[in-house]
């Protein structure tokens, strides 16, 4: 790229104007002496909304939830060192989910490194580029300013071309005040729409089908690797057209509409019986997987009961996952939503073994949809005392609009909210599903609200993550974010618990927690609070915090001994072997 005299701008100046040109309106941060240059130039580029958060984890979860909810990148900034350190574990989370975050750490500059300068982290003291090599798709400190455009351009490059994950750019002090001769330019675009696929090794569906005896019972697994596609009408006119019931992973939950007439729901972890009836219950003729890798949540275990008649087809951008669990698992080279909008437009003469089969596949989808769509139904109606978290989660779907985004943070509380939610839209059920990590959902609501302003977002969380990252919740009500935060307060951290009250008083009491006041908490650091103790009384809270149009924490006193709605996966957990 070539520079010109005619253009001048501080190196702060150049990255921040880059982000608006990908359309990246939030940057997610916490302030410290090592990206001091940020803070004036945040006053110059006004296109571009800052979030100061409580601490460096918070702000990468912020951004990963921005990625998540907005289908672009998200954008977060601290200072190298202990800032680095303190974003590992979301920056880990990113890399797991397959979450695009551009992370942006200040250094010392680059003609002072090694010379013992306070919170010197770079290449000549310990290097924090190196402590997020292994997370990242690229880690890299610049060492001139003549580089930066193009290593900038570079990491997004790295971040969104085939899987998106993190990427982390170190800025030296001496870049961040430099003068920068290019122009910000958009690089994300052309990434965002780019959905290749192998036509040819797709052609396998029809091959398979005209080989055998008719296929009626035919279901496709979406898995997170279509999110990014926003192929949900794509995956909807598809499964339309041959009427091939849709089952999604909890990562892909919502991108096929859960009241939509095919729709069997989650499979796997905390998934419907509609879907485990369908994708395991009776011999299945073909599973088209799209997206999917199979792992252990999303295959009950890897049940031994997942064997269709003429296997498995999956869909991928990668191989790495195909065919490690399963047999006769054949691999589709491609982008979901490209899959999808070849399957809806193929030529009737090739797709007439699907729809000659269209019937025989109504009258058993239809079967598999009359039956119990979930476990333990009259759960979502009981008005015990603590609270019952399935109801808990059905008067919340009761209350809030079609359109809102939920964030199910890690606990008990995601079997519950998983289950029992219902999602009808892509990117409006965010949950960190492959890693995990307690709180990701406090701050990944703040950066999903950020992303869609105009849609409701409610974050189901417990006491236990409150305990974690409960602290952003000053963030979401300093900078104005109506989140509405319901706290399953069992006073346990209630997996952990649900097994250990099997082993003895002292495993058990280690597992519990003191009965916090959450909502005096919230009202201590600017945000609403309202505490319910009885399941008459969530339905008005729930009104209640809708209506505020604030930051609203509702404390919600729950049964930590409720059991969770996983029934079939720890069926294939207590039966499977490795050797199998």
């Amino acid at each position: 790229m070539t520079g010109s005299p005619n253009i001048k701008m501080p190196g702060t100046d150049f990255i921040l104007r880059s982000l608006v040109a990908d359309e990246i309106d939030h940057l997610f941060l916490v302030p410290g002496g090592l990206v001091d240059p940020f803070m004036p130039a945040l006053g110059r580029v006004t296109d571009i909304t800052p979030i100061v958060a409580a601490q460096e984890g918070g702000a990468a979860y912020m951004a990963d939830g921005y990625a998540r909810a907005s289908g672009k990148y998200g954008a977060c900034l601290c200072i190298g060192g202990p800032g680095i350190t303190n974003t590992v574990t979301a920056i880990s989370a990113a890399l797991t989910d397959e979450s695009p975050v551009l992370l942006l750490s200040g250094e010392v500059a680059n003609y002072m490194q090694g010379l013992g300068l306070f919170q010197d982290a770079s290449a000549g003291t310990y290097n924090d580029s190196l402590i997020l090599a292994p997370i990242t798709a690229s880690s890299y400190s610049i060492p001139d300013i003549r580089l930066l455009p193009h290593r900038l351009r570079g990491a997004v490059k790295r971040m969104l071309d085939g899987r998106r994950i993190p990427v982390h750019l170190s800025i030296p002090s001496d870049l961040q005040t430099g003068d920068v001769h290019v122009a910000p330019m958009s690089v994300a675009k052309d990434f965002y729409h780019s959905e290749p696929l192998d036509s040819e090794a797709a052609g396998q569906l029809w091959t398979i089908l005209a080989d055998g005896a008719p296929a009626p019972r035919i279901a496709i697994l979406i898995g997170g690797g279509m999110i990014s596609d926003d192929a949900s009408d794509d995956i909807v006119k598809a499964a339309e057209r041959f009427h091939i019931p849709v089952a999604t992973t909890e990562h892909a939950k919502g991108i096929f509409p859960e009241d939509h007439p095919l729709s069997l729901g989650v499979f796997g972890y905390a998934g419907t019986q509609q879907s485990t009836e369908a994708i395991v219950g009776n011999p299945l003729d073909l599973l088209i997987i799209v997206g999917a890798t199979l792992n252990v949540r999303d295959s009950l275990y890897w049940t031994a009961q997942l064997k269709p008649r003429l296997g498995i087809l999956s869909v991928n951008l990668s191989t790495v996952h195909v065919g490690c669990h399963t047999e006769n698992e054949r691999f589709i080279g491609g982008h979901g939503g490209a899959f999808a909008r070849w399957l809806g437009d193929a030529a009737d003469a090739d797709a007439k073994p699907l729809t000659d089969t269209i019937p025989a596949r109504q009258e058993w989808a239809s079967a598999i949809r009359k039956g119990p769509r979930y476990y333990d139904a009259e759960n979502m109606t009981s008005d015990q005392v603590p609270i019952h978290p399935a109801r808990l989660v059905s008067d919340t779907r009761k209350v809030m609009p079609r359109d809102t985004t939920a964030i199910v943070d890690s606990g008990a509380h995601r079997a519950f909210g998983v289950h029992y939610w219902e999602s009808y839209g892509p990117r409006k059920f965010l949950t960190a599903a492959a890693l995990g990590p307690m709180g990701w959902g406090i701050p990944a609501g703040i950066g999903a609200k950020a992303a869609q302003p105009n849609s409701p977002v409610v974050v189901f969380t417990g006491d236990g993550c409150m305990q974690m990252h409960g602290m952003e919740v000053q963030t979401a009500a300093r900078f104005g974010l109506p989140v509405i935060y319901v706290v399953s307060n069992n006073q346990a951290l209630g997996n952990v618990y649900l097994r250990m009250k099997k082993q003895g008083a002292v495993a058990m009491a280690l597992n519990e927690i003191v009965d916090h006041d959450w909502a005096s908490f919230a009202r201590a650091l600017g945000a609403e609070g309202e505490t319910v103790r009885e399941a008459k009384d969530l339905v008005p809270a729930l009104e209640k915090a809708l209506a505020a149009n604030k930051t609203f924490v509702i404390d919600v006193k729950t049964d930590r001994d409720a059991t969770t709605p996983v029934e079939p996966y720890s069926e294939g957990k207590a039966t499977w072997s490795y050797h199998e």
